[in-house]
This record gives structure tokens, sequence and C-alpha cells, in this order.
């Protein structure tokens, strides 16, 4: 079996491919019209973010078997069209969910101690210490909308924090609400 790879990924990835026994080409950065030229070569494709798969490439694609998403979404793979003609889509639901989690709380941090102001203004050529003081996270609130996968991990950081955390979810009607301490 030949698997393309067509946006950045980790080189463990490929390896984990080719361990597997399959035969691995990387081609990043192809224009959609190259990709759609080259397509019918492979059996699999392995995506991030930047390959759009439309339906004019799975229509050109004759011999693909599945389309894997090293991420969370799959709003750049045309699912209907791939199911039509039975190419799997799948993706890694947990590949980046503690990053994106611990990036959103990275940047709660770094509002509620008013880094990118005093960075401005140091850029600037200020010292303004005094005009940027922060406040702490210990006790407050924290809402958030959506509880799934990254929701979650969120909500458990928040807690690590000592902060209140509320949470609702309209996917699954439900509120969830959980304090630390």
């Amino acid at each position: 079996m030949k698997v393309l790879i067509s946006d950045n990924l980790a080189p463990i990835g490929e390896k984990i491919l080719k361990d597997a026994g399959l035969e691995v080409d990387v081609n990043t950065g192809l224009p959609p019209e190259e990709l759609k030229a080259i397509i019918s070569d492979y059996d699999g494709l392995v995506i991030r973010s930047a390959t759009k798969v439309r339906k004019d490439i799975i229509e050109a694609a004759t011999k693909l078997k599945v389309v894997g998403r090293a991420g969370i979404g799959l709003d750049n793979v045309d699912i209907p069209a791939a199911s039509e003609k039975g190419i799997v889509v799948m993706n890694a639901p947990d590949g980046n969910a503690t990053t994106a989690a611990e990036h959103a709380i990275s940047m709660m941090m770094s509002l509620s101690r008013n880094i990118p102001q005093a960075t401005a203004s140091m850029k600037a050529g200020k010292w303004e210490k005094k005009s940027f003081m922060g406040r702490e996270v210990t006790g407050k609130t924290l809402g958030i909308v959506g509880i799934g996968r990254i929701g979650s991990i969120v909500a458990n950081r928040a807690q690590g924090l000592k902060m209140k955390v509320i949470a609702y979810d309209p996917l699954c009607l439900m509120s969830w609400f959980r304090s630390s301490g």
C-alpha cells in the first residue's frame, strides 16, 4: 500500500507508517491541481489542516481507501464525497487536545497578567511596572462553553489553579459545575 503525506507531519508519524510496512511519500505544499494529478497513485492520504481534500480531488483518487487527518478537525475534507466513494475518513481527536487546552490556559494567564500590554509597552521603550499589575486567577470563576475533550482538559487545569469552573455544552444540552476547594 502506498501512502502520501501531503502536509507537515512530525517525523514519528512517517516512521510509524513505514514501520507498518507501507510505502510512504512525503510531498508537502502541493497546490490542489498537483495533488489532483498524483492522487490516483495512492491508497492512503495523510493530511493536517493545509491540504483541502475537495470533491474533485476525491473523484481523481481512483485507488484511495483512507484519508487520515493528523489532528482534530475534518472541515478540510469533503466527507460526503469520500463516503460516496467508500473512502474511510478518520482523524486523531486526542492528537493535540492537551496542547490546545494548555494554550487556552496560557492565553488566560497572559491576559490576567497583562502580558500583551506590558510587552507592547516594553517594546516602546517604557517601563510601566505599576500600570500592568496582574490579577490572580485563584478563586476566580472560569466559564467554559463546550466540555468535550479540550474543554474538559481546560476545566481540569483550571481546577489545579484553584479556580471555580462552570461549563455548558450545547451539544450535550447539559451544564456542569465543579468547584475546586
